[in-house]
């Protein structure tokens, strides 16, 4: 529970960073996206009314180009008859007129009514020429005038025909019939003012281009843009180039003709609109995963803290609780200890006064034996004032009171407290000291005490039957290494990092958990270390390492 609240905080201090900081990013992010919207669009219907503007204007031109000569030939018919049409010299001298008058004039001829060329001034024999199945022909009947799409024909360049039907009362009808050429067209259309932003040039109804175009190539090539449709629908439409970059054209119709103005735009502000859009996006995007990345580290980082700051806090109160209990037994110890003493102290003053009254009479009988039974009296009275002294040392934290030990005997002295019980329970104890160990100086009753709390725990470990051995070793001259092994159940790797922790135990309701704890404090304040390898069902073996003298500073000592 106490982590899914840490994952709590976590996560409600993770969204609440994210919403604070990411909020007004956003914000105005949309904002400026509004922007960028409302200039795109004023600035799509500026182009819009320009591109409207240039239609309107060069669709005037366009079809006044076209009108002019069609009125001129429609003037031809009328101040002319067929009869001095037919005369080559007067034909010739329109023709020159024309070309004078507006110029770009190819050819000129006279068809009668059946479509046969009557009469033709121009570069090339077309005398009696036979139009009656020509499609122009019929349409010129029927509408009474023509205006051809751009084609090349025998005379291999671009051209366009201009047909006009004549009728008068009286007389039968004829077609005057010019092929202009479009350089001047071209010229009018390519004077525009957006050479470098865009293009104005015609299509025939089918999206055949009919003037140059600067963008979409020459004269005679599909205009791209229409795709399969025709050039029958007028408006503005937008639409991109092959790289990418936003195009609009608008389709204008010239009246009478099957000709279509195309007026298209690339407007660069636009580009600039859209490259600035993006670089917006962008920045923003990147903004936004550098501001998570912050957020998730930070937060991480400061809930992480936190709970190690409460961990340690835990730590610290739980090893206060300990100490507080350590506190209390040692009190409680102490007192114990005192009042063991009191009664001690009275015997040890029996023993004296029953031992100065047999020293009075040398008759008595038992004297000798009451002497040996008081000595063991005396004995037991030392060994207890000893074992008080030494709870009474360690309630009162007295320093250490070093003397010189041979660790054999050290060792033997203790197991003669505990070997009976090993004998009983068949466990086999084995010594392996080498002859020629050095002495040590060290505190004998709490050397004691570490020896015998290892010992009496590796025979809590095992059950009837095993093997405890007990080695010793000098790594240098300075120290002193003791290794004691045992064939229990051994401890598992959970376990392992808490047996040093007082009041923790393995042995359930039989163990206070206080006996590793002193011994590790006593091996420490000695300047010792003490290390353990265990397994579960594999055993333990403790390594006490203990120094000779006073520990030197910067010693590595491997632990056997």
């Amino acid at each position: 529970m106490e982590l899914l609240n840490y994952r709590r905080m976590w996560r409600n201090t993770l969204w609440l960073a994210i919403v604070v900081t990411l909020v007004p990013v956003l914000v105005l992010a949309g904002i400026n996206f509004y922007q960028f919207d409302r200039q795109y669009k004023l600035q799509q219907n500026e182009i819009n009314h320009h591109l409207r503007q240039l239609s309107a204007t060069y669709r005037i031109q366009v079809s006044y180009f076209l009108e002019e000569r069609q009125a001129a030939l429609a003037y031809v018919n009328l101040s002319h008859n067929f009869a001095q049409l037919s005369d080559p010299d007067l034909l010739e001298s329109v023709f020159n007129r024309l070309r004078q008058s507006f110029g770009g004039v190819v050819d000129l001829g006279l068809i009668d009514k059946d479509g046969i060329q009557r009469a033709y001034v121009g570069p090339y024999n077309l005398q009696d020429h036979d139009y009656k199945e020509q499609d122009w022909y019929k349409e010129v009947r029927i509408r009474g005038i023509f205006i051809s799409d751009v084609f090349l024909g025998h005379r291999n360049f671009p051209h366009i025909v201009i047909a006009v039907r004549h009728i008068r009362q009286g007389e039968r009808p004829y077609v005057i019939r010019a092929t202009i050429d479009t350089d001047r067209l071209n010229n009018l259309l390519g004077a525009g003012d957006l050479q470098h932003t865009g293009d104005l040039f015609l299509i025939n109804q089918e999206g055949v281009i009919q003037t140059p175009s600067r963008i979409f190539g020459s004269v005679l090539t599909r205009f791209p843009l229409l795709g399969d449709s025709t050039a029958d629908q007028e408006g503005l439409f937008e639409t991109r180039d092959e790289s990418g970059r936003r195009m609009f054209y608008r389709l204008t119709g010239i009246n009478g003709t099957r000709l279509t103005l195309v007026v298209v735009n690339q407007p660069t502000l636009l580009q600039k609109w859209g490259f600035l859009r993006i670089n917006v996006l962008a920045m923003v995007g990147l903004s936004v995963i550098a501001i998570l990345a912050v957020v998730w580290w930070g937060t991480s980082t400061l809930v992480s803290r936190i709970y190690e700051a409460d961990q340690r806090r835990a730590a610290m109160l739980h090893q206060v609780e300990y100490t507080n209990k350590l506190a209390s037994i040692g009190r409680l110890a102490a007192g114990v200890a005192h009042e063991i003493n009191n009664p001690v102290s009275i015997i040890n003053e029996k023993v004296g006064l029953m031992k100065d009254i047999l020293s009075l009479d040398d008759e008595f009988k038992y004297k000798e034996k009451l002497l040996r039974q008081a000595k063991v009296v005396e004995d037991s009275v030392v060994r207890v004032s000893e074992i008080t002294h030494r709870l009474l040392g360690f309630a009162r934290h007295l320093p250490l009171r070093s003397e010189e030990l041979h660790i054999e005997a050290l060792i033997k002295e203790v197991l003669g407290f505990l070997g009976k019980e090993a004998e009983y329970r068949n466990i086999e104890i084995i010594l392996d000291i080498p002859p020629d160990t050095k002495p040590l100086e060290a505190d004998k009753g709490q050397l004691q005490q570490v020896l015998l709390n290892i010992i009496n725990n590796a025979l809590a470990a095992m059950e009837n039957g095993g093997r405890i051995v007990i080695k010793v070793a000098s790594p240098n001259e300075d120290h002193l290494a003791i290794a004691v092994s045992d064939t229990g159940t051994g401890i598992s790797k959970e376990d392992l990092n808490n047996i040093f922790t007082p009041f923790f135990s393995t042995k359930g309701e039989q163990g206070t958990g206080l006996g590793l704890s002193i011994t590790y404090g006593i091996v420490r304040k000695m300047g010792g270390e003490i290390e353990v390898d265990s397994e579960a069902g594999q055993g333990t073996t403790f390594h006490i390492l203990l120094p000779r003298h006073k520990k030197s500073a910067g010693d590595e000592i491997e632990v056997i």
